[in-house]
């Protein structure tokens, strides 16, 4: 079968086209037939090393973290899919970037839901970003009606989900900060009530608040950045981590201020969620497939590339050029 790989960590040369034997399930185990694969920062730190080295069959790791396609096979024990059922999943150790991949049945959903079925294409872009949308505000922000949210990293992938289903929970204001004033228009577009330069996104912030902030802040980007974030914060506020986008040093936050704030720092890891509870995962995964077949909510996929043109995805997303979500077509 047609995959794309890597034999050692590096940049996106070290991306290669593979062919390798086809999976077969073993008991607990579902195989996929992959249409589309979602393309995602943590498969860019995969690749870098951040993660470990190779150590996949023949030292080779596959990327990808979600995938969107039909059942190919089923293992012995599995029992609420069938073969040729459409389907979107969550891979927690990767291999998405295959024409098939092998997967826990605990993370994998069909697209056909209460509310119609799903578009394979758009489902693809949900796997991994959608729970960890939900995660964010649910799990680990601990959202309320009428509260106000910031998202930084607004035009990506997480930020695009992020928007839509703080508005599904009943979010007041949902602001949203990017990299580089060219993706303010866009951002703008997903739904957000105001988008701001994040290198002074806390002025912005204290006019149009009025100086009282706001009760969540979603963060992936680290250091400086969610150091500040802490500033922005209303009486009780919280301030989730996720990701380190920035790749910055590691930063310690004093408990004095926390305490004399009123404010909480909380984390968010989808991986520590797969192993500790990973019905988790699929209840989010289920729901936003369904809100996607009722047309509440967008993946935000904002280009398709061929498998072969991998490397150039992972370039948009280091590089921080990319807006929305990619997907790779194994059509």
């Amino acid at each position: 079968m047609r995959a794309v790989g890597f034999r050692v960590n590096g940049g996106v040369e070290v991306l290669e086209e593979l062919d390798l034997p086809e999976p077969v399930p073993t008991a607990g185990q579902v195989t996929v037939r992959v249409a589309f694969a979602g393309v995602n920062f943590a498969e860019v730190q995969h690749r870098r090393g951040e993660f470990g080295a190779p150590d996949g069959p023949g030292g080779v790791d596959v990327p990808g973290l979600e995938v969107a396609g039909t059942v190919a096979a089923l293992g012995a024990g599995v029992s609420g899919l069938e073969v040729g059922e459409p389907v979107a999943a969550y891979l927690p150790d990767f291999g998405g970037y295959a024409e098939v991949v092998t997967a826990d049945p605990r993370f994998v959903r069909s697209l056909r839901t209460g509310a119609g079925e799903a578009d394979p294409a758009a489902a693809a872009g949900l796997s991994c970003v959608y729970p960890t949308a939900f995660g964010v505000l649910k799990d680990a922000g601990r959202l309320r009606e009428g509260e106000d949210v910031l998202v930084h990293s607004a035009a990506g992938g997480v930020g695009s989900a992020a928007v839509q289903l703080a508005r599904e929970l009943g979010a007041g204001r949902v602001y949203g900060t990017v990299g580089s004033a060219e993706k303010i228009p866009y951002a703008t577009g997903l739904g957000y009530d105001q988008v701001f330069p994040r290198e002074d996104f806390a002025e912005h912030l204290a006019d149009v608040t009025d100086g009282r902030g706001v009760d969540l802040v979603l963060d992936p980007v680290g250091g400086p950045v969610r150091e500040q974030s802490l500033s922005v914060l209303a009486p009780f506020g919280r301030v989730v981590a996720y990701g380190d986008l920035g790749r910055h040093e590691q930063w310690t936050a004093s408990v004095w201020d926390l305490w004399k704030g009123n404010r909480t720092i909380a984390g968010f890891n989808i991986g520590d969620l797969a192993r500790r509870a990973p019905e988790r995962i699929g209840d989010h995964l289920a729901e936003a497939l369904r809100l996607l077949a009722a047309g509440r909510v967008r993946s935000g996929v904002t280009q398709t590339l061929p498998l072969a043109e991998a490397a150039k995805a992972h370039e948009f997303l280091e590089t921080g050029t990319g807006r929305g979500k990619f997907l790779l077509s194994l059509g």
